[in-house]
This record gives C-alpha cells, sequence and structure tokens, in this order.
C-alpha cells in the first residue's frame, strides 16, 4: 500500500489537518457546515477527488455523535419522519456519484461552489424560507433530489436540507437532531459510492482517515462551547466565512 505523503506533502497535511479542526469546531457548535468547510478549504491547495475523499470519513463520524446524541430512539424516530426525503436522496447521491471521475476539474468546483454561494447570500440577506402550512411530500422529495444529487457530487448536501428544516419551523433540538441522521445516512450512502466510484481507494482512505483526528477533537471542542457563545452572531460569522471559501471555488472554477 503506497503512503498517503505520495499524494500529499507533510506541510499540506498539517494545513488539511487545520481546516479539519476548524470544520469540527464549526460542526459541534452549529450542527452543520463541517463538509462545506472541508470541501472548500481542502480544495484550494489539493484535486477535488482527494478533497472530497478526506471529508467523507469524518462526514461519517461527527454525524453519527449528533445523530445519537439524544439516543437510538428518538434517532429512528427522526428517520420515520423523514423518510420520504431520505429514499429520494439517496437515489439521487447514488446516481450523482457516479459522475466525479468523469466531470472536469473546474465543472466540480464550480457545482460545488454556486449553491454554497447562493444559500449564504440568501441567509445574509434575511432570507427564510416558510412553509405557513408545514410539510409537503412532493416539496420534501424535491429538497431531497436537489439535496442527494449535490451530495454525490460533493459531500455538501447542508444548504437545502437547513432550509427545508427552517421552513418547516422544526424545534432547535430536533433540527439538529434530524441534521446528524440525514447528514449520517447521507455519509454512509457517500462512502459506498465513492468506494465504487474509485474516489475512496486504500489510499485516499488514509488520507480520510487522518482527518478523523482534528475533526473529531474540533467537534468535542465545539460541543463544549455550543452554550457559551451567542449563537446568531457565530452562525452570521459562519456564513461569512462559508461565503468566502464558496467565491474561492467559483474563482477556481472560472479561472480553470
Amino acid at each position: 500500500m503506497d503512503s498517503i505523503l505520495t499524494l500529499i506533502s507533510p506541510s499540506l497535511l498539517a494545513l488539511s489537518f487545520a481546516i479539519a479542526a476548524l470544520a469540527g469546531l464549526v460542526k459541534g457548535m452549529v450542527g452543520f457546515a463541517m463538509p462545506m468547510i472541508l470541501i472548500s478549504g481542502l480544495s484550494s491547495f489539493l484535486p477535488p477527488e482527494l478533497a472530497l475523499a478526506g471529508l467523507i470519513l469524518s462526514a461519517l463520524a461527527t454525524n453519527a455523535v449528533q445523530a445519537l446524541q439524544q439516543g437510538w430512539r428518538a434517532a429512528m424516530a427522526s428517520m420515520q419522519r423523514f423518510g420520504l426525503f431520505l429514499g429520494v436522496g439517496l437515489v439521487f447521491l447514488l446516481l450523482s456519484s457516479q459522475l466525479v471521475a468523469v466531470l472536469p476539474a473546474n465543472v466540480l468546483l464550480g457545482m460545488i461552489g454556486a449553491p454554497v454561494v447562493l444559500f449564504c447570500v440568501m441567509q445574509l440577506a434575511g432570507w427564510k424560507a416558510h412553509l405557513p402550512n408545514g410539510p409537503s411530500r412532493p416539496i420534501e422529495a424535491a429538497v431531497g433530489a436537489i439535496a442527494g444529487f449535490l451530495g454525490g457530487m460533493s459531500g455538501v448536501w447542508g444548504p437545502p436540507v437547513v432550509a427545508y428544516l427552517t421552513a418547516i419551523d422544526t424545534e432547535k433540538r430536533e433540527q439538529v437532531r434530524v441534521q446528524g441522521v440525514i447528514y449520517g445516512l447521507g455519509a454512509v450512502a457517500l462512502t459506498g459510492a465513492h468506494v465504487t466510484s474509485g474516489v475512496l481507494n486504500a489510499q485516499t482512505a488514509q488520507f480520510s482517515a487522518l482527518l478523523l483526528i482534528p475533526g473529531l477533537t474540533g467537534m468535542w471542542l465545539g460541543m463544549k462551547v455550543h452554550d457559551r457563545i451567542d449563537q446568531a452572531l457565530f452562525r452570521k460569522m459562519t456564513l461569512w466565512v462559508l461565503l468566502l471559501a464558496g467565491l474561492n471555488l467559483l474563482r477556481r472554477a472560472l479561472m480553470g
């Protein structure tokens, strides 16, 4: 088995650790954004396929922790409530994941950056989706399809999920748990899909496994300070960071 150092230098590996720690910290505080920070940060200096492989195992582990915070029964109840979303999302995730290896790098970067920028701009402008009549099965299926397609392509499915849960006025504690369940099951599917696509292989899996250390450490610290910060202010700061990261991805896509 070849060493991961044939794919990435020690200095870039150290930088990857720092990005994973930051992503874990944000994840622990607000419950989402880890894949967006990882893919945006890692793609700034690594090939998109390696950046995508790097986030897979961290997404799997951190979302398992988040989904099971209130116990497995609560997690199962969330799975049943959002079963349609999960099922449709899984189908589209498996389909879109096979496009990663054949799409040009600049197209992949653009498809990752554009939804991140759009989501951040809308949120910072004060827009919040609202469904006055509550959940709708057609809308749930449509959002699940969008989230699954983006997730398979980039490992990022947070923006449509957060927007939908906010639109149906999901209670804060349940929203964090539901995000963990949705992202966690998506991460399981993403892992299997990219073993099949070749993105996650014996060599890139070493890189992904190494990022578990700073990612989980950062999440633990984020959960410790979760109740000690102003959530609204921190979320706004996070959106600005993500906006800059998304714009950087779009810049690279256009220059490619």
